[in-house]
Protein backbone atom coordinates (compact mmCIF):
# COMPACT_ATOMS: atom_id res chain seq x y z
CA UNK A 1 0.00 0.00 0.00
CA UNK A 2 0.58 3.65 -0.48
CA UNK A 3 1.92 5.99 2.06
CA UNK A 4 -1.64 8.57 0.70
CA UNK A 5 -4.56 8.53 3.02
CA UNK A 6 -7.98 8.06 1.03
CA UNK A 7 -10.19 11.09 1.89
CA UNK A 8 -13.26 10.62 2.44
CA UNK A 9 -16.00 12.75 1.29
CA UNK A 10 -19.15 13.28 3.15
CA UNK A 11 -22.55 12.63 0.76
CA UNK A 12 -23.98 15.80 1.33
CA UNK A 13 -20.48 17.39 -0.38
CA UNK A 14 -20.55 14.79 -2.96
CA UNK A 15 -24.04 15.43 -4.15
CA UNK A 16 -22.91 19.40 -3.88
CA UNK A 17 -19.82 18.83 -6.42
CA UNK A 18 -21.71 17.01 -8.66
CA UNK A 19 -24.85 19.76 -8.80
CA UNK A 20 -21.89 22.61 -9.23
CA UNK A 21 -20.58 20.24 -12.01
CA UNK A 22 -23.92 19.68 -13.63
CA UNK A 23 -24.57 23.37 -13.39
CA UNK A 24 -20.73 24.55 -14.92
CA UNK A 25 -21.85 22.43 -17.97
CA UNK A 26 -24.53 23.36 -18.52
CA UNK A 27 -23.46 27.04 -18.84
CA UNK A 28 -20.24 25.96 -21.20
CA UNK A 29 -22.30 23.59 -23.30
CA UNK A 30 -21.87 24.67 -27.07
CA UNK A 31 -19.34 26.96 -26.55
CA UNK A 32 -16.06 26.37 -28.08
CA UNK A 33 -13.43 25.63 -25.39
CA UNK A 34 -10.40 28.11 -25.40
CA UNK A 35 -7.79 26.18 -26.66
CA UNK A 36 -5.31 29.28 -27.58
CA UNK A 37 -4.16 31.97 -25.62
CA UNK A 38 -2.43 35.17 -26.91
CA UNK A 39 -0.76 38.33 -26.09
CA UNK A 40 -2.55 40.15 -28.91
CA UNK A 41 -4.85 39.01 -31.64
CA UNK A 42 -4.91 40.87 -34.78
CA UNK A 43 -8.33 40.55 -37.20
CA UNK A 44 -7.64 41.23 -40.52
CA UNK A 45 -4.88 40.30 -42.68
CA UNK A 46 -5.03 42.83 -44.96
CA UNK A 47 -3.20 46.36 -45.52
CA UNK A 48 -4.45 47.39 -41.91
CA UNK A 49 -3.52 43.97 -40.05
CA UNK A 50 0.03 43.31 -41.61
CA UNK A 51 1.04 47.15 -40.96
CA UNK A 52 0.26 46.26 -37.52
CA UNK A 53 1.87 43.49 -37.53
CA UNK A 54 5.01 44.84 -38.61
CA UNK A 55 5.20 47.17 -35.53
CA UNK A 56 4.36 45.12 -33.22
CA UNK A 57 7.50 42.18 -34.71
CA UNK A 58 9.58 45.52 -34.23
CA UNK A 59 8.27 46.36 -30.45
CA UNK A 60 8.88 42.63 -29.65
CA UNK A 61 5.17 42.07 -28.56
CA UNK A 62 3.67 38.32 -29.78
CA UNK A 63 0.80 38.37 -31.83
CA UNK A 64 -0.97 36.14 -34.18
CA UNK A 65 -3.14 37.58 -37.74
CA UNK A 66 -6.44 36.13 -38.28
CA UNK A 67 -7.48 36.04 -42.08
CA UNK A 68 -10.84 34.76 -43.04
CA UNK A 69 -9.88 34.45 -47.02
CA UNK A 70 -7.43 31.76 -48.16
CA UNK A 71 -4.49 33.69 -49.62
CA UNK A 72 -3.46 36.72 -47.99
CA UNK A 73 -4.47 40.29 -50.43
CA UNK A 74 -7.53 37.78 -51.90
CA UNK A 75 -9.62 41.15 -50.66
CA UNK A 76 -8.12 42.64 -53.79
CA UNK A 77 -7.96 39.86 -55.79
CA UNK A 78 -11.71 39.29 -55.87
CA UNK A 79 -12.11 43.27 -56.85
CA UNK A 80 -13.21 44.03 -60.57
CA UNK A 81 -11.10 42.83 -63.21
CA UNK A 82 -9.90 46.54 -64.70
CA UNK A 83 -9.07 48.04 -61.33
CA UNK A 84 -5.81 49.80 -60.74
CA UNK A 85 -5.47 51.51 -57.71
CA UNK A 86 -6.19 55.51 -57.18
CA UNK A 87 -2.98 55.78 -56.24
CA UNK A 88 0.85 55.28 -58.19
CA UNK A 89 3.31 52.47 -56.46
CA UNK A 90 5.64 54.99 -54.88
CA UNK A 91 2.55 55.73 -52.45
CA UNK A 92 1.43 52.14 -51.96
CA UNK A 93 4.12 50.51 -50.09
CA UNK A 94 3.75 49.17 -46.55
CA UNK A 95 6.28 50.29 -44.28
CA UNK A 96 9.37 48.59 -44.36
CA UNK A 97 9.39 47.77 -48.13
CA UNK A 98 9.11 49.36 -51.08
CA UNK A 99 6.39 48.13 -53.88
CA UNK A 100 7.95 47.05 -56.87
CA UNK A 101 8.22 48.25 -60.13
CA UNK A 102 7.77 52.23 -61.77
CA UNK A 103 7.32 54.70 -59.39
CA UNK A 104 4.56 56.48 -60.99
CA UNK A 105 2.33 53.84 -62.65
CA UNK A 106 -0.36 52.56 -61.18
CA UNK A 107 -0.55 49.21 -60.33
CA UNK A 108 -3.10 46.57 -60.99
CA UNK A 109 -5.46 44.95 -58.07
CA UNK A 110 -3.50 41.73 -58.42
CA UNK A 111 -0.24 43.33 -58.39
CA UNK A 112 -1.39 44.81 -54.90
CA UNK A 113 -2.45 41.13 -53.39
CA UNK A 114 0.68 39.89 -54.78
CA UNK A 115 3.01 42.51 -53.30
CA UNK A 116 0.43 42.06 -49.65
CA UNK A 117 1.37 38.31 -49.62
CA UNK A 118 4.93 38.54 -50.36
CA UNK A 119 5.09 41.48 -47.42
CA UNK A 120 3.92 38.86 -44.89
CA UNK A 121 6.47 36.48 -46.22
CA UNK A 122 9.18 38.17 -46.11
CA UNK A 123 8.75 39.83 -42.74
CA UNK A 124 7.55 36.18 -41.93
CA UNK A 125 4.68 37.69 -39.71
CA UNK A 126 1.96 35.05 -38.60
CA UNK A 127 -0.93 35.15 -40.55
CA UNK A 128 -3.77 32.40 -40.32
CA UNK A 129 -5.85 32.28 -43.18
CA UNK A 130 -9.30 30.21 -43.92
CA UNK A 131 -10.11 31.71 -40.18
CA UNK A 132 -13.58 33.79 -40.27
CA UNK A 133 -13.96 35.53 -37.06
CA UNK A 134 -17.39 34.68 -36.04
CA UNK A 135 -17.42 36.68 -32.72
CA UNK A 136 -16.00 39.00 -30.52
CA UNK A 137 -16.52 39.65 -26.50
CA UNK A 138 -15.23 39.97 -23.14
CA UNK A 139 -14.80 38.18 -20.29
CA UNK A 140 -13.38 39.91 -17.38
CA UNK A 141 -10.11 40.94 -18.56
CA UNK A 142 -9.58 38.82 -21.92
CA UNK A 143 -11.40 39.02 -25.08
CA UNK A 144 -12.91 35.89 -26.65
CA UNK A 145 -12.35 35.56 -30.34
CA UNK A 146 -14.85 32.41 -31.72
CA UNK A 147 -13.46 31.72 -35.09
CA UNK A 148 -15.80 28.87 -36.40
CA UNK A 149 -14.81 25.75 -33.93
CA UNK A 150 -12.21 27.31 -31.88
CA UNK A 151 -12.12 30.08 -29.79
CA UNK A 152 -8.58 32.15 -28.73
CA UNK A 153 -8.31 34.35 -25.72
CA UNK A 154 -6.69 37.51 -26.26
CA UNK A 155 -5.37 40.38 -23.82
CA UNK A 156 -5.57 42.60 -26.22
CA UNK A 157 -7.50 42.96 -29.67
CA UNK A 158 -6.84 44.73 -32.92
CA UNK A 159 -9.62 44.90 -35.45
CA UNK A 160 -7.53 45.72 -38.21
CA UNK A 161 -9.89 46.08 -41.01
CA UNK A 162 -11.00 48.83 -43.33
CA UNK A 163 -14.51 50.29 -43.84
CA UNK A 164 -15.16 48.24 -46.98
CA UNK A 165 -16.75 45.31 -45.32
CA UNK A 166 -20.59 44.52 -45.59
CA UNK A 167 -21.90 46.29 -48.78
CA UNK A 168 -24.36 48.64 -48.27
CA UNK A 169 -27.86 49.17 -50.89
CA UNK A 170 -31.02 51.65 -50.26
CA UNK A 171 -33.51 49.58 -49.13
CA UNK A 172 -35.58 50.97 -52.40
CA UNK A 173 -33.49 48.12 -53.89
CA UNK A 174 -35.48 45.47 -53.05
CA UNK A 175 -38.86 47.61 -55.12
CA UNK A 176 -37.27 47.88 -58.17
CA UNK A 177 -38.51 45.50 -61.15
CA UNK A 178 -36.98 41.72 -60.27
CA UNK A 179 -36.06 41.44 -64.03
CA UNK A 180 -33.54 44.36 -63.57
CA UNK A 181 -30.06 42.89 -62.46
CA UNK A 182 -28.23 44.26 -59.81
CA UNK A 183 -24.83 44.18 -58.08
CA UNK A 184 -23.16 45.71 -55.67
CA UNK A 185 -20.01 46.95 -56.62
CA UNK A 186 -18.14 44.65 -54.16
CA UNK A 187 -19.09 41.71 -56.76
CA UNK A 188 -18.87 43.41 -59.99
CA UNK A 189 -16.17 42.13 -62.20
CA UNK A 190 -16.45 42.73 -65.51
CA UNK A 191 -19.56 44.24 -68.40
CA UNK A 192 -21.00 40.75 -69.31
CA UNK A 193 -22.44 39.92 -65.69
CA UNK A 194 -25.22 42.32 -67.02
CA UNK A 195 -27.63 41.62 -69.61
CA UNK A 196 -27.81 43.92 -72.52
CA UNK A 197 -29.61 46.88 -72.17
CA UNK A 198 -28.78 50.57 -70.10
CA UNK A 199 -27.23 50.74 -66.93
CA UNK A 200 -27.10 52.89 -64.08
CA UNK A 201 -24.25 53.36 -61.98
CA UNK A 202 -25.63 54.38 -58.31
CA UNK A 203 -23.03 56.64 -56.57
CA UNK A 204 -19.94 59.18 -58.10
CA UNK A 205 -17.40 58.56 -55.94
CA UNK A 206 -14.23 56.83 -57.24
CA UNK A 207 -15.61 53.46 -57.56
CA UNK A 208 -18.79 54.24 -58.98
CA UNK A 209 -16.82 56.19 -61.64
CA UNK A 210 -14.21 53.87 -62.63
CA UNK A 211 -17.18 51.20 -63.06
CA UNK A 212 -18.86 53.59 -65.56
CA UNK A 213 -16.18 54.05 -67.74
CA UNK A 214 -15.01 50.27 -67.61
CA UNK A 215 -19.16 49.70 -68.83
CA UNK A 216 -19.07 52.37 -71.23
CA UNK A 217 -16.03 51.12 -73.09
CA UNK A 218 -17.91 48.16 -73.85
CA UNK A 219 -20.36 49.73 -75.69
CA UNK A 220 -22.84 50.25 -72.52
CA UNK A 221 -25.21 53.29 -72.84
CA UNK A 222 -24.18 54.17 -68.77
CA UNK A 223 -25.78 56.69 -66.52
CA UNK A 224 -24.02 58.12 -63.28
CA UNK A 225 -26.08 58.52 -60.75
CA UNK A 226 -25.10 60.81 -57.38
CA UNK A 227 -23.43 64.02 -55.70
CA UNK A 228 -20.73 65.21 -57.38
CA UNK A 229 -18.00 64.72 -54.58
CA UNK A 230 -15.51 66.73 -56.93
CA UNK A 231 -12.32 66.29 -58.15
CA UNK A 232 -8.30 66.91 -57.09
CA UNK A 233 -7.23 70.24 -58.99
CA UNK A 234 -4.96 68.55 -61.40
CA UNK A 235 -4.83 65.45 -63.71
CA UNK A 236 -2.48 62.55 -61.65
CA UNK A 237 -2.14 61.19 -65.49
CA UNK A 238 0.58 63.63 -66.00
CA UNK A 239 3.62 62.41 -65.39
CA UNK A 240 4.65 65.59 -64.41
CA UNK A 241 2.01 66.23 -61.74
CA UNK A 242 2.83 62.44 -60.93
CA UNK A 243 6.13 63.48 -59.85
CA UNK A 244 5.86 66.73 -58.06
CA UNK A 245 2.20 67.50 -57.09
CA UNK A 246 0.89 63.93 -55.86
CA UNK A 247 3.41 64.52 -53.22
CA UNK A 248 2.04 67.61 -51.83
CA UNK A 249 -1.48 65.49 -51.79
CA UNK A 250 -0.58 63.01 -50.36
CA UNK A 251 2.13 63.03 -47.77
CA UNK A 252 0.86 66.59 -46.85
CA UNK A 253 -2.70 67.43 -47.37
CA UNK A 254 -4.23 64.13 -46.73
CA UNK A 255 -1.93 63.27 -44.29
CA UNK A 256 -0.42 66.07 -42.02
CA UNK A 257 -3.27 68.84 -42.90
CA UNK A 258 -6.30 67.06 -43.21
CA UNK A 259 -6.42 65.16 -39.67
CA UNK A 260 -8.08 65.47 -36.25
CA UNK A 261 -5.33 67.45 -35.24
CA UNK A 262 -6.41 70.51 -37.67
CA UNK A 263 -9.71 72.97 -37.66
CA UNK A 264 -9.57 72.00 -41.21
CA UNK A 265 -9.10 68.19 -40.97
CA UNK A 266 -12.09 68.15 -38.28
CA UNK A 267 -14.80 69.94 -40.17
CA UNK A 268 -13.80 67.55 -43.44
CA UNK A 269 -14.43 64.15 -41.92
CA UNK A 270 -18.07 63.69 -40.91
CA UNK A 271 -18.62 64.95 -44.96
CA UNK A 272 -15.01 62.21 -46.26
CA UNK A 273 -16.87 59.67 -44.31
CA UNK A 274 -20.27 59.71 -45.48
CA UNK A 275 -19.67 60.92 -49.02
CA UNK A 276 -16.58 60.11 -50.11
CA UNK A 277 -13.38 61.37 -51.38
CA UNK A 278 -13.10 63.56 -54.28
CA UNK A 279 -12.27 61.94 -57.53
CA UNK A 280 -8.33 60.96 -57.88
CA UNK A 281 -7.73 59.36 -61.03
CA UNK A 282 -10.87 59.34 -63.00
CA UNK A 283 -12.02 63.26 -63.78
CA UNK A 284 -15.11 64.63 -64.95
CA UNK A 285 -13.67 65.19 -68.27
CA UNK A 286 -13.02 61.22 -68.74
CA UNK A 287 -16.27 60.22 -68.18
CA UNK A 288 -17.68 62.66 -70.66
CA UNK A 289 -14.68 61.40 -72.83
CA UNK A 290 -16.35 57.93 -72.21
CA UNK A 291 -19.88 58.23 -73.11
CA UNK A 292 -21.23 58.48 -69.37
CA UNK A 293 -23.98 60.56 -68.69
CA UNK A 294 -24.14 62.61 -65.23
CA UNK A 295 -27.86 62.17 -63.74
CA UNK A 296 -29.17 63.39 -60.55
CA UNK A 297 -29.37 60.92 -57.42
CA UNK A 298 -32.04 57.61 -57.12
CA UNK A 299 -35.23 59.40 -54.86
CA UNK A 300 -37.41 56.12 -55.55
CA UNK A 301 -38.99 54.09 -57.70
CA UNK A 302 -41.92 54.27 -60.19
CA UNK A 303 -43.24 51.42 -61.98
CA UNK A 304 -40.33 49.23 -60.97
CA UNK A 305 -37.45 51.98 -62.54
CA UNK A 306 -35.51 54.08 -60.61
CA UNK A 307 -36.76 57.44 -60.10
CA UNK A 308 -34.62 60.12 -60.18
CA UNK A 309 -34.81 63.24 -58.23
CA UNK A 310 -35.48 65.64 -60.96
CA UNK A 311 -38.49 63.09 -61.70
CA UNK A 312 -37.00 61.22 -64.45
CA UNK A 313 -37.60 57.26 -64.68
CA UNK A 314 -34.73 55.30 -65.88
CA UNK A 315 -35.92 52.14 -67.76
CA UNK A 316 -32.66 50.16 -67.54
CA UNK A 317 -31.52 46.31 -67.75
CA UNK A 318 -29.15 46.79 -64.55
CA UNK A 319 -27.80 48.80 -61.34
CA UNK A 320 -24.65 49.05 -60.14
CA UNK A 321 -24.52 50.32 -56.64
CA UNK A 322 -21.59 52.04 -55.36
CA UNK A 323 -23.77 53.42 -52.31
CA UNK A 324 -20.50 52.36 -49.78
CA UNK A 325 -19.79 49.72 -46.84
CA UNK A 326 -19.73 50.07 -43.23
CA UNK A 327 -17.36 47.76 -41.00
CA UNK A 328 -20.14 45.17 -40.32
CA UNK A 329 -19.56 45.69 -36.62
CA UNK A 330 -22.90 42.25 -36.01
CA UNK A 331 -20.30 40.37 -35.00
CA UNK A 332 -18.87 42.58 -32.39
CA UNK A 333 -20.42 42.02 -29.01
CA UNK A 334 -19.36 44.99 -27.68
CA UNK A 335 -20.62 48.49 -27.10
CA UNK A 336 -17.84 50.49 -28.90
CA UNK A 337 -19.93 52.00 -31.98
CA UNK A 338 -21.33 55.32 -32.36
CA UNK A 339 -25.18 55.66 -33.64
CA UNK A 340 -23.48 56.32 -37.12
CA UNK A 341 -21.89 53.02 -36.57
CA UNK A 342 -18.76 54.45 -36.56
CA UNK A 343 -16.10 53.02 -34.09
CA UNK A 344 -15.57 55.01 -30.73
CA UNK A 345 -11.60 55.66 -30.78
CA UNK A 346 -9.33 58.28 -30.00
CA UNK A 347 -6.44 57.44 -32.83
CA UNK A 348 -7.63 53.73 -33.18
CA UNK A 349 -7.20 53.55 -29.14
CA UNK A 350 -11.10 52.40 -27.48
CA UNK A 351 -11.23 54.47 -24.45
CA UNK A 352 -14.27 52.23 -22.93
CA UNK A 353 -12.70 48.54 -23.74
CA UNK A 354 -9.60 48.90 -22.58
CA UNK A 355 -6.90 46.44 -24.83
CA UNK A 356 -9.38 46.89 -27.89
CA UNK A 357 -8.03 48.72 -30.86
CA UNK A 358 -9.24 49.71 -34.16
CA UNK A 359 -6.70 50.01 -37.45
CA UNK A 360 -8.06 50.95 -40.96
CA UNK A 361 -11.24 52.52 -40.80
CA UNK A 362 -11.96 55.70 -42.75
CA UNK A 363 -10.25 58.98 -41.33
CA UNK A 364 -9.16 57.04 -38.34
CA UNK A 365 -6.77 60.23 -37.72
CA UNK A 366 -6.46 61.65 -40.70
CA UNK A 367 -7.67 61.24 -44.64
CA UNK A 368 -4.92 59.22 -45.32
CA UNK A 369 -5.80 56.52 -43.01
CA UNK A 370 -7.90 54.35 -45.14
CA UNK A 371 -4.72 54.70 -48.09
CA UNK A 372 -2.19 52.51 -48.16
CA UNK A 373 0.42 55.21 -47.24
CA UNK A 374 -0.95 55.89 -44.57
CA UNK A 375 -2.00 53.44 -42.64
CA UNK A 376 1.51 52.52 -41.45
CA UNK A 377 0.92 55.91 -38.91
CA UNK A 378 -2.09 54.57 -37.21
CA UNK A 379 -0.83 51.06 -37.13
CA UNK A 380 2.51 52.51 -35.24
CA UNK A 381 0.67 54.57 -32.74
CA UNK A 382 -1.38 51.69 -31.93
CA UNK A 383 1.65 49.01 -31.81
CA UNK A 384 3.11 51.53 -29.62
CA UNK A 385 0.16 51.75 -27.25
CA UNK A 386 0.17 48.29 -26.74
CA UNK A 387 3.80 47.65 -26.55
CA UNK A 388 3.82 50.24 -23.45
CA UNK A 389 0.38 48.46 -22.32
CA UNK A 390 2.27 45.09 -22.57
CA UNK A 391 5.39 46.36 -20.58
CA UNK A 392 3.16 47.75 -17.83
CA UNK A 393 1.63 44.30 -17.05
CA UNK A 394 4.95 42.82 -16.77
CA UNK A 395 6.24 44.44 -14.03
Amino acid sequence: MSGATPISVPRSHSSQLLEEGAAFGELTRGRAPIAERHEVVVIGGGQAGLSVGYHLQRSGVPFVILDSRPRIGDAWRERWDSLRLFTPRRFDGLDGMHFPGVANDFPTKDEMADYLESYAAHFRLPVRTNTRVDRLSREGDRYLITAGDKQLEARRVVIAMSSYQRAVTPALASELDPAITQLHSVDYRRPSQLPPGDVLVVGAGNSGAEIAIDLAQHGRCVWLSGRDVGQVPFPVQSPTVRRLLLPFLFRVVFHRIVTLGTPIGRRARPTMITGGFPLIRTRSGDLSAAGVSRVPRVDGVRDGYPLLADGTVRRVAGVVWCTGFNIGQSWIDLPVFDRAGEPIQERGVVPNEPGLYFVGPHFLYSASSTMIHGVGRDALYVAKHIAHASNLARR
